[in-house]
């Protein structure tokens, strides 16, 4: 019997079970976070316990860990407390990086998606920092894994680079909770986003975790919370939520391999049914949940809309622009056509999926390829 089926897991994961107790817990204490009195100590603690497990999750400290209402609030932070002339960011990063930075220089990938380091390297060389000693340090940011793709980021090579140049790295490492380990001290990251709602935990928190001696300019101003780093009384139910997310990433971790075998599966019946069809990123280390590929000829909106009509739920790349499909910049920075990038869709499995998903997304798929086919054959010649 059909289901619906959910594989969209890269714009939301499903709330794990344990994460919504969490929440059902922390919603029970009355106390704002900022008073001092006992109902307050409460909802401190709560934050507290929840930013030691954050810092946890990445290897960091827990007082390098300052909350966010998401990933796209984190990069925003991150990004705003340098000098844009002096900021490089790869090509295929998240909108919300290079919506934060459109002054940046941009950093060419590869046809796999896949930072060029000698590009990198080339553009610190030519913008050397100033002799003047009171110059803003710069800037580097690169994703850890594609949002798109699933295309993971040579983030430790970079920051090699980077720091090599007098440059700070900052990583987007919102799509790998659950699905890769995360240290920051092996990637070099000066600076590092989260996202509770990716992993299985709630949407509307987030954090910025930044490396000890790294100095962040507040966006919000008119608090203390977040030691004057973040003004505004904190989520205290969602960041309880997003620790208890956290927690639970060894769990998804432990479930990759099974979803890229059904990935694996999922591509080459695609292969088989549409030789014409796209894989972007096959030749490069990808999540093990992420699949983007084409349709040659039919519309990224139309095969979403299709899709969802069968009772499948994927998408056309990043869920960030207010339900618009429109032609992806990482696919057309991987050397992609506008026809063929605008032909795309993406799949992203997570800890709800079943192996049964699989055939009925291919059922429906294999469906709207003939039938896209039979339209076009029955077309009058131009």
């Amino acid at each position: 019997m059909k289901h619906a089926v959910y594989m969209d897991y890269n714009a939301t994961a499903p709330l794990r079970p344990a994460v919504g107790d969490a929440m059902n817990k922390a919603l029970e204490i009355t106390g704002n976070p900022s008073s001092v009195h006992r109902f307050g100590r409460l909802a401190r603690r709560v934050i507290e316990e929840a930013r030691r497990q954050v810092a946890s999750l990445v290897g960091a400290e827990a007082n390098e860990v300052i909350f966010t209402s998401g990933g796209t609030e984190a990069n925003n932070l991150a990004l705003g407390s340098f000098d844009g002339a002096g900021i490089v960011v790869s090509a295929a990063e998240h909108d919300s990086v290079l919506g934060a930075a459109p002054g940046a220089t941009i950093a060419p990938v590869d046809g796999q998606g896949v930072l060029d380091l000698e590009a990198l390297e080339r553009l610190l060389q030519e913008n050397p920092p100033q002799e003047n000693l009171n110059s803003p340090p710069r800037l580097v940011s690169v994703m850890l894994a594609n949002n798109e793709t699933g295309v993971i980021g040579p983030v430790a090579a970079a920051a090699e680079i980077a720091h090599a140049h007098g440059a700070l790295l900052h990583c987007d490492a919102v799509q790998a909770p659950g699905r890769i380990a995360i240290d920051m001290a092996s990637l070099g990251a000066d600076l590092l986003t989260l996202s509770a709602h990716k992993m299985g935990g709630p949407q509307g928190a987030g954090a910025l975790v930044a490396r000890g001696g790294v100095t962040v300019v507040p966006v919000q101003r008119g608090g203390g919370q977040e030691r004057g780093f973040r003004a505004g009384t904190e989520n205290v139910a969602a960041i309880a939520g997003f620790g208890a997310a956290c927690d639970l990433a060894g769990d998804g971790i432990a479930d990759q391999s099974r979803l890229a075998g059904w990935r694996d599966d999922l591509e080459a019946r695609i292969g088989a049914c549409a030789p014409d069809s796209k894989l972007f990123g096959a030749g490069a280390g990808r999540l093990g949940n992420t699949s983007c590929f084409t349709m040659p000829g039919v519309a990224s909106e139309t095969q979403v809309m299709a899709l969802d009509l069968a009772g499948i739920a994927v998408s056309a790349g990043a869920a960030c622009s207010s339900g618009k499909v429109g032609v992806s910049h990482v696919l057309r920075a991987m050397g992609a056509t506008e026809a063929v990038a605008s032909s795309a869709i993406r799949v992203s499995l997570g800890w709800q999926s079943q192996a049964g998903d699989i055939d009925q997304l291919i059922e429906a798929w294999r469906a709207l390829y003939a039938r896209a086919g039979a339209a076009s054959a029955a077309a009058p010649a131009a």
